[in-house]
C-alpha cells in the first residue's frame, strides 16, 4: 500500500514537473525583430538649443488653478516663430484660451485619425529646494551632454519632439494620409480637467473617433526591473485611478493631563496602521500579467519558470512583488496616508483629528470598492469617511493586437532597437483618460531613457534630459508618424 501511494507521488511529482518545464520553455516569444532605421539626421546641437528655450518659459500649473496666462500665450508664440512650417500646414486652434489642438489632415477620410498628446504645463519649484539645482531649474541650460530644466522628463521634452519630427517632415515633404491631432493641455499636473478634457469634448462634438491615442506615461527603463540587464521599453496600457479620503475621528476635548482612554488622535492613528496594515488584495491582472509574456525571454530561467507558472507559484510571486515599492503598486490599489490634522497646541487634545489618505486604483477596482474597503477596516472605530477632491476611475486596459500597439512596437524596434518591448500599467494619472469616449485604444509612451536615479529627478531637483536621448525621442516621433499617418 505504501509503495503504491509513493509510486503515485513521484508519477505526480514528475508529471507536474513536466509541465512546469514545458511551460516554461513554451513561454513567451514577443521580441520579433524588424530592420533598423537610418537616415534619419537629427541636428543635436538646435535641437537642445530649442528645447533649453522651451524649458525658459515658467508654465506652472498651481494647486488652485490659476493659470500663469502671459507664460502659456508667450509659449504659443514661441511654438509658432520656432516651428514656421508645421504652423503654415497645420491648422492651430486656440482651446479655454491656453490649450492647443493641431490639426494635419490626411488625404483618406476614410481612416480614423491618431492623437498625439503632450502639456505645456509643469509642477513648481519648491522654494527651499531652488538653491540645490545645479542650473537654475527655469534656465534650460545646454551643458555637460545634458539639457537641465523644469519639464525636460515632464513633458516638455515630448511635446517639443513632436514638433520637431512634424517640421523636420514637412521640410521634406511628407503627406499623411490619416489626419493627426496634436493635443497639448494646460493643466495636466492639476487633473486636465480645463485643457485635455474641453479639448476631447470639443472633438466628441465634432463626431471624430479616433484609432489610437499616444501620450506620456511609460517609458525606457534601465536597471529598474530586477534581474533584466536589456533595456524595458514599456508601453502604458492602462493607468490607475484615484481616490482621495478624508477620515475623521472624534473624542473628547481638553487638557492633555487628563486623558481618556482613547483620544480622537488615538482613533485616528488606530485606523490608519489598520488601513496600511490590511492594503488591499494583490492581484496580478492586465496589464501587468501582459508584460510577463513579453519580457519571459529576458529573465532567468528560474523567474520565467515561476512567472510561467502562476497558477502553482501565484503565492510566492505575489510575495517577490509585494517586496518592491514599485512593483506592489502595480498589483494591488495603494494606500497612502500624507496630512494630518489635531490640535495646535502640544498639551491640548482635540475634539477632532482628521486624516488624508490618496489612493491609486488598480484596473479592475472601482472608486466605490476603495470606500467599501475603507469602511469596513475602519468600522468599529467610529471613523467618517469622506471622499474629497475629484475621484477618477481606472481607466479602460487597451489592447495590444491592435494598429496602434503594433505601429509603437514596430517604431521601438526600428529606432530603439537595443530596447526589449513590453505592455505596462502607468501608476500615475495622465491626460489619456480624457479620450476614452472617442478613442477605444490609449497608449501611454515616451522613449526617454529613465533610471532609478532619475526617477527622482522627475518632479525634483536638477531635472534633466542626455541630448542624445532627446534625439532618439525625436527620431521616435519621425518614424512613428510615417509609421502611422
Amino acid at each position: 500500500m505504501i509503495r503504491n501511494i509513493t509510486f503515485v507521488l513521484i508519477l505526480a511529482l514528475l508529471l507536474v514537473s513536466t509541465i512546469v518545464v514545458a511551460r516554461t520553455l513554451m513561454f513567451g516569444a514577443r521580441q520579433n525583430s524588424v530592420d533598423d532605421v537610418t537616415g534619419i539626421e537629427i541636428d543635436q546641437h538646435a535641437t537642445a538649443k530649442r528645447l533649453g528655450e522651451a524649458l525658459s518659459f515658467k508654465t506652472v500649473s498651481l494647486a488652485g488653478g490659476e493659470v500663469a496666462a502671459e507664460e502659456f500665450l508667450r509659449f504659443h508664440t514661441f511654438l509658432e516663430t520656432t516651428f514656421p512650417l508645421t504652423h503654415g500646414e497645420l491648422k492651430r486652434e486656440s482651446v479655454n484660451d491656453h490649450s492647443l489642438l493641431y490639426t494635419w489632415q490626411g488625404s483618406d477620410s476614410q481612416l480614423k485619425p491618431v492623437l498625439i498628446l503632450a502639456h505645456m504645463d509643469v509642477v513648481p519649484v519648491k522654494e527651499n529646494t531652488a538653491t540645490k539645482w545645479t542650473y537654475p531649474p527655469f534656465s534650460g541650460v545646454v551643458a555637460s551632454d545634458y539639457i537641465w530644466g523644469r519639464g525636460a522628463l515632464d513633458m516638455k521634452q515630448s511635446l517639443m519632439a513632436v514638433m520637431e519630427a512634424i517640421e523636420y517632415l514637412v521640410d521634406r515633404g511628407f503627406k499623411p494620409n490619416r489626419t493627426l491631432y496634436l493635443a497639448f493641455g494646460h493643466d495636466e499636473e492639476i487633473g486636465g480637467h480645463n485643457g485635455a478634457a474641453k479639448i476631447a469634448e470639443l472633438l466628441e462634438a465634432r463626431n471624430v473617433q479616433l484609432e489610437f491615442t499616444l501620450d506620456e506615461g511609460s517609458a525606457i527603463v534601465e536597471g529598474v526591473i530586477p534581474n533584466i540587464a536589456r533595456p524595458i521599453a514599456l508601453i502604458g496600457l492602462a493607468e490607475k485611478g484615484s481616490l482621495t479620503l478624508e477620515l475623521t475621528a472624534r473624542g473628547e476635548g481638553g487638557h492633555g493631563s487628563m486623558p481618556p482612554k482613547h483620544t480622537a488622535v488615538g482613533k485616528l492613528a488606530r485606523a490608519i496602521h489598520l488601513l496600511e496594515t490590511h492594503p488591499m488584495t494583490a492581484e496580478i491582472r492586465r496589464p501587468f500579467s501582459d508584460m510577463f509574456e513579453y519580457l519571459a525571454l529576458e529573465m532567468p530561467f528560474l523567474q520565467r519558470m515561476v512567472v510561467a507558472n502562476r497558477w502553482l507559484f501565484h503565492p510566492l510571486l505575489i510575495r517577490r512583488l509585494e517586496s518592491s515599492r514599485a512593483t506592489n503598486a502595480a498589483i494591488r490599489t495603494t494606500t497612502a496616508f500624507t496630512m494630518l490634522q489635531g490640535s495646535n497646541a502640544h498639551n491640548v487634545m482635540p475634539s477632532e483629528a482628521s486624516a488624508i489618505g490618496n489612493f491609486r486604483i488598480l484596473p479592475g477596482d472601482t472608486v466605490e470598492s476603495v470606500l467599501k474597503h475603507v469602511r469596513s477596516v475602519t468600522h468599529e472605530l467610529d471613523i467618517t469617511v469622506k471622499k474629497i477632491r475629484t475621484a477618477s476611475e481606472p481607466s479602460r486596459v487597451s489592447a495590444t493586437d491592435t494598429f496602434g500597439f503594433a505601429v509603437i512596437n514596430k517604431t521601438i524596434r526600428q529606432v530603439l532597437p537595443d530596447a526589449a518591448v513590453a505592455p505596462s500599467l502607468v501608476v500615475t494619472g495622465t491626460d489619456s483618460k480624457h479620450y476614452e469616449t472617442i478613442s477605444e485604444n490609449n497608449y501611454r509612451f515616451v522613449p526617454m531613457r529613465v533610471g532609478p536615479e532619475d526617477i527622482k529627478r522627475i518632479h525634483g531637483v536638477d531635472e534633466r534630459i542626455g541630448i542624445e536621448n532627446y534625439s532618439e525621442i525625436i527620431r521616435f516621433y519621425v518614424q512613428f508618424l510615417m509609421n502611422s499617418v
